[in-house]
């Protein structure tokens, strides 16, 4: 834990990257390298070295088997989420459009949506049902044919039920259970069980991520995600007890989670200071909790509002929750974050669980040029143009001109050939 006076821009000296050893890229290269070469054996090999099962089969035969296993409240819940999330995501799509100029020149942009997508979902030490929901759904409204799961099993070799309903109620047309660089590996390239997929969507560990770097080209993929993060920015009307929970809700994801205060308050700095542990203590994974505090938590005392604004644009975190007297000034004046939350009221866990927006979101300053996942993620763009012959003729020489100071002459005879009568 860090506690750090800004009282002018020379002391903003933020350094925030995810970096990734070379001991991780070797051990994740060689199991990409197993699972192109050994495909569901690797799988298998795998999930017996790293989750200690025997796997009989690596697909979910049947979807609906969560049937059983669930509550009725859950699923009164996840159709309320689902709703929420509908209406927010479909916002988010563009649509084709064309063009039609006065000397007949056809300009537009067709908009189709990937064929195939493999969503990462996290299960090893929490099972995050939410992200079923954050990834399944912007991909299925933007018309995705093929939704593909892959997610570690748990220790009966099972996927859980609940993970299991969310795959169902939101279009997902097969589940593999099947977590790690390994399946990252396996939905790039394909294996005999799994399909190769277009784009890999979801967040996951330092391997996971590793392998979604290395995949990328013969893949694509939404972001590098590295550990999460929150950014709180309070003033002294913020509630106490609320700050501190909020700060810690992202320390209970991972030992190297990052937590970071911005305030324009000594006596909210001291405060959390002075109390964040004690009231972690108090919380399931506190072991977790504490080493991340530890390593990864810091405290701008900021001499003012100017000086915190900049701070945070520097951060640019992955959550920034507001909570200062007047959050409508401050809005405006963020450039980078992954997503947002203003008020008292809009604590991390509404935008993680339920408001709309996906939880899918850059990390470790890259929102400085990185989006939130959206239904546009899963989507890809074609340019459309069609010249008239009069348009043609009326530009050729332009174009020719271009080809021949780039010292093209194909392009350029492309060009000149159709101006010969």
């Amino acid at each position: 834990m860090e506690l750090l006076n800004i009282n002018n821009e020379k002391d903003i000296n933020i350094n925030i990257s995810f970096n990734i050893d070379t001991d991780i890229l070797t051990k994740v290269a060689n199991i990409i390298n197993e699972v192109k070469n050994n495909k569901d054996k690797a799988l298998f090999d795998f999930t017996k070295k790293f989750d200690n099962i025997n796997l009989k089969e690596i697909e979910v035969k049947d979807l609906n088997s969560y049937k059983d296993k669930i509550d009725d409240n859950f699923l009164k819940i996840l159709k309320k989420t689902i709703s929420n999330i509908e209406v927010y995501q479909s916002k988010t799509l563009s649509s084709s459009w064309v063009t039609i100029d006065k000397d007949e020149t056809i300009l537009g942009e067709l908009v189709n949506p990937i064929e195939k997508v493999g969503l990462y979902i996290p299960g090893g030490t929490a099972p995050l049902i939410s992200s079923v929901l954050m990834s399944a759904i912007p991909a299925y409204l933007a018309g995705v044919k093929e939704i593909i799961v892959c997610t570690p099993p748990d220790k009966t070799g099972n996927i859980n039920p609940y993970i299991l309903a969310a795959a169902k109620y939101c279009k997902v047309t097969r589940v593999f259970k099947v977590g790690g660089a390994q399946s990252i590996a396996a939905m790039a390239y394909g294996t005999e069980t799994i399909p190769k997929v277009d784009k890999i969507i979801g967040p996951g560990n330092i391997f996971v991520t590793t392998a979604k770097k290395l995949v990328y080209g013969d893949v694509n993929i939404d972001m590098i995600a590295g550990p999460s993060e929150i950014c709180v920015f309070a003033d002294n009307t913020v509630k106490k007890d609320n700050l501190i929970f909020d700060l810690l809700s992202q320390a209970e994801h991972d030992v190297i989670a990052s937590s970071y205060l911005v305030t324009t308050s000594k006596e909210i700095a001291e405060f959390v200071k002075n109390n964040i542990y004690s009231y972690a203590e108090k919380l399931s994974r506190f072991e977790i909790i504490k080493k991340s505090l530890d390593k990864n938590f810091k405290i701008f005392l900021v001499k003012d509002n100017t000086l915190a604004l900049k701070v945070i644009n520097k951060i640019a975190p992955e959550h920034l929750e507001i909570c200062v007297e007047k959050p409508e000034l401050v809005v405006k004046k963020i450039k980078n974050a992954g997503a947002i939350f203003v008020g008292n009221y809009t604590p991390e866990p509404v935008g993680d669980y339920f408001a709309g927006p996906s939880h899918i979101l850059p990390t470790s300053g890259t929102a400085r040029f990185f989006s939130p996942v959206s239904a546009s993620t899963f989507i890809k763009k074609s340019s459309l143009i069609w010249y008239s012959k009069k348009t043609f003729d009326n530009n050729a020489e332009n174009i020719i001109r271009l080809a021949e100071l780039e010292e093209l002459t194909a392009h350029l005879n492309s060009v000149k050939i159709r101006t010969i009568k």
